[in-house]
């Protein structure tokens, strides 16, 4: 039987079976609404408090400024659309890294079309952003700034300290997008000077479905959505109790783990990218190469494509991405690796492997094995391949 290697940590993360426990009862024996005023609703209701100060715990934040969400996705829309519309009166500039997650570009394109103006910062060849290149990029009417904590594409962290620091000095609104981040770095809001947040609990290995979004307390917001009083009438809906009830448990775990976690990650990731790199010849790592995650080995293979290697890669057992999981079955080019002024069609040949707490040295080991002869039968199929062979020849 082929060995089967799970290496998409990026795209999600497997549910602990201790979550699992703590959701089980919230489907079925603890069932009542958190908004009914009886004791079935009680038992939910605090249910769903725990769970908010587990989450705040997670990242140094006080239960009442934890907003639960349906998804990392949807606590991005919360903080780029009710956090700009919030401030309108002040001004009407946002400024965004040219590598966010889709879930904040597109929700900035669409403050664009309600009359604010967008800011696209630049990113280095690593992907870093630069607290520099976000002073310059600061107006007098600029009430917004969303720079991501880490890039789930590239891996590459980046110095939310530093310019949160720039951006609160210009009197500005502080986002960070979390989502990859959680669970692999320590993360502390008070630290980190933010005033919003986003997590998904999937990342950290509780259930898809649910997020949340810290909202520093004094901040306003505006809803998305109208028609409830839930989450302080921040996002109304009927909550999610199970998915609420994994989250916290999965947040409240996170912590314990955590050193021991991110040394077992960046032992494997480092072997990844040895291994990798002696068996395979005209690959690009991207990213960068110590200010990443410790879980998150990423590359290009130049003259193939991503797309064909992770289906020959999933015939050996292998699960990994190319790009991020929003894109990765769009056949386009990376915006992140594009910001990155990676060329497009070395960009093409993607790979992503994000290891997590399960993984093993065996089960890199099988990766390395696997991806040579995978990358050799598509280059012998390649065009640009062909094309390289024949000016290498002409060169000689």
């Amino acid at each position: 039987m082929t060995r089967q290697v799970y290496m998409d940590h990026m795209a999600t993360t497997p549910l602990l079976p201790e979550v699992l426990e703590a959701m089980l009862p919230y489907f079925t024996q603890h069932f009542g609404n958190p908004a009914s005023l009886h004791s079935w609703g009680d038992a939910a209701r605090e249910a769903v408090e725990a769970s908010r100060a587990q989450v705040a715990a997670f990242i140094g934040a006080r239960p009442e400024e934890i907003v639960f969400t349906g998804s990392g996705t949807e606590a991005n829309n919360m903080a780029i659309k009710g956090l700009a519309q919030a401030q309108e009166k002040k001004g009407r500039h946002i400024v965004v890294s040219a590598i966010e997650h889709f879930s904040v570009l597109q929700a900035a394109r669409t403050m664009e079309k309600r009359g604010f103006e967008v800011t696209l910062v630049p990113v280095d060849a690593d992907g870093l952003v630069s607290p520099a290149a976000v002073a310059a990029s600061l107006r007098p009417d600029t009430v917004l700034v969303s720079v991501m904590l880490a890039n789930p594409e590239v891996g590459t962290i980046e110095p939310v300290r530093e310019i949160a620091t720039v951006v609160k000095e210009h009197g500005a609104i502080m986002h960070t997008d979390a989502v990859a981040a959680a669970g692999q770095i320590p993360i502390n809001v008070e630290e980190l000077g933010v005033d919003a947040l986003s997590l998904a609990a999937c990342q950290f290995y509780g259930p898809k479905g649910v997020g949340a979004l810290y909202l520093r307390r004094g901040v306003r917001l505006i809803p998305l959505m109208d028609g409830g009083v839930q989450e302080g009438g921040r996002r109304p809906g009927t909550d999610n109790v199970p998915g609420i009830v994994g989250m916290g448990r999965a947040a409240a775990l996170a912590p314990a783990r955590l050193p021991q976690y991110a040394e077992h990650l960046q032992s494997l990731r480092e072997r990844l990218f040895t291994g990798i790199t002696a068996s395979v010849e005209h690959i690009l790592i991207t990213g960068h190469r110590q200010q990443r995650l410790p879980g998150h080995a990423s590359f290009c293979v130049r003259f193939i494509e991503g797309e064909a290697m992770l289906m020959l890669l999933d015939a050996r057992g292998v699960a990994c991405s190319s790009g991020s999981a929003c894109t990765s079955r769009a056949l386009k080019t990376s915006h992140v690796l594009t910001a990155m002024n990676v060329p497009a069609e070395t960009a093409q040949g993607s790979l992503v492997f994000s290891l997590g707490l399960d993984n093993t040295a065996e089960d890199v080991d099988h990766v390395v094995e696997v991806l040579p002869p995978v990358v050799q039968r598509l280059r012998q199929m390649s065009p640009l391949w062909d094309k390289f062979l024949k000016g290498k020849k002409e060169g000689s």
